[in-house]
């Protein structure tokens, strides 16, 4: 304890009284604390899945998303023998490396305008192909046109799987995103990382409009708005204090989430504007990617709703949701002031992503509904989250959300 001598040598002890900014301090570092110990508790009894590598050669094409990519390749590596194959090269790498099945992430943007018969040409090989869609229904003009061409088709976006079929798309599934927990996971953070609400993502024009409608709410809040195009407000020059423009890599990311009291996350919009291609208007109905990473990373996320979100955690107990700015900026001033209840909500939805949503249980269900299952382990029956359904067979035997 600091002290100074008084006039006779004697050693007179100051008697620290924590001030409001002291213990400000000392209460944000207990509340980190419990957080990153409850995660490492959690962690410690949600061990990674236990999976045999199977005897099948798979062949994967990235996207260029890294966050998913390294979700993916990771997971495969486990679980398959893996070949990663550049865009441009698919049909030369499987000539060269004979693989049971391809699977193609994606397959827009960056993918060349020969895609189509470079998968002809891989299927005349007597190869399985598979494409998982994770841009649906955004760019549905895209999609549409090169998902025939695909002996299975996958997506994240569950109401996708009847207009698939009516494409002629026989074998279309729903498959959900997860989150790679070696990148997304509880860490400790800089004071640089550290805001009361973060949100990180493109400016697409329902975020602009949320965002441009809380303005006055956020003006005394520590806030970060980050990503692409957000001079589109019209309360920019308001705001622009709390923006951070451009492209923010995956690991920087993770500490952003880390370092937030809380995360939002808002889905764009299904509309066919500027910002989408989404000519066939097809409907929105699952959670984006960031709903499980934001999750992963133990911090309370506050989502907009979209139908399928119950299936996959729990409102109100793993994670937080609104359905307008007035309700968003009550759910945001409640955790604020409840910070025990709010890390407590997070630890949750921690650990049921630990639990059930993971790279490796999503591509272990693909590979047994491609015909790549293991060969020393009986079929499995429907499990709890039995998602690999054609769309009759989810009618029939799914409840609907509500």
């Amino acid at each position: 304890m600091p002290y100074k001598r008084g006039h006779r040598g004697r050693r007179i002890r100051r008697r620290l009284r924590p001030g409001p900014y002291l213990a400000s301090g000392r209460r944000q570092g207990w509340l980190e604390g419990w957080r990153l110990g409850a995660c490492r508790r959690i962690a410690e009894a949600t061990p990674p899945p236990s999976v045999r590598r199977r005897p099948w050669r798979v062949m994967y094409v990235p996207q260029g998303f890294d966050a998913i990519d390294q979700g993916v390749v990771a997971a495969l590596g486990e679980t398959t023998h893996l070949i990663v194959s550049p865009q441009a090269e698919m049909l030369t790498y499987a000539e060269n490396y004979r693989p049971d099945a391809v699977l193609v992430m994606n397959g827009l943007h960056t993918f060349p305008a020969n895609q189509r018969e470079q998968i002809e040409g891989i299927r005349r090989l007597g190869i399985k192909t598979a494409i998982w869609f994770v841009d649906d229904p955004y760019v549905s003009e895209d999609s549409a046109a090169i998902a025939p061409s695909y002996d299975y088709v996958f997506t994240h976006e569950r109401s996708c799987v009847p207009q698939y079929e009516e494409l002629g798309c026989e074998k279309a599934y729903h498959l959900p995103l997860a989150a790679h927990q070696e990148l997304f996971r509880p860490m400790a953070v800089e004071e640089a990382y550290r805001t009361d609400i973060c949100f990180i993502g493109v400016a697409f024009w329902n975020r602009v409009e949320l965002f441009d409608s809380i303005v006055d709410y956020l003006k005394d809040k520590k806030v970060l708005i980050a990503g692409s195009h957000w001079d589109r407000m019209r309360h920019y020059d308001r705001l622009s204090k709390f923006v951070r423009s451009g492209w923010i890599e995956v690991p920087e990311t993770v500490k952003y989430y880390n370092g937030a009291k809380i995360v939002i996350n808002m889905h764009r919009t299904t509309e066919p504007l500027s910002d989408n291609k989404n000519t066939h208007r097809w409907e929105g109905h699952s959670v984006n990617p960031r709903t499980f990473e934001i999750a992963s990373c133990g911090t309370l996320q506050l989502t907009d709703l979209r139908p399928e979100l119950p299936e996959y955690y729990r409102l109100g107990e793993e994670m937080a949701s609104f359905s307008n700015p007035r309700e968003l900026t009550e759910i945001v001033d409640y955790y604020l002031r409840n910070e025990e209840e709010r890390l407590k909500v997070a630890a949750r939805g921690y650990r049921r992503t630990r639990a059930e949503h993971t790279f490796v249980g999503r591509v272990t269900r693909l590979l047994d509904t491609i015909g790549l299952a293991d060969p020393e382990k009986p079929p499995a029956g429907g499990g709890k989250h039995d998602w690999l359904r054609s769309s009759e067979c989810a009618e029939k035997k799914r409840p609907r959300c509500r």
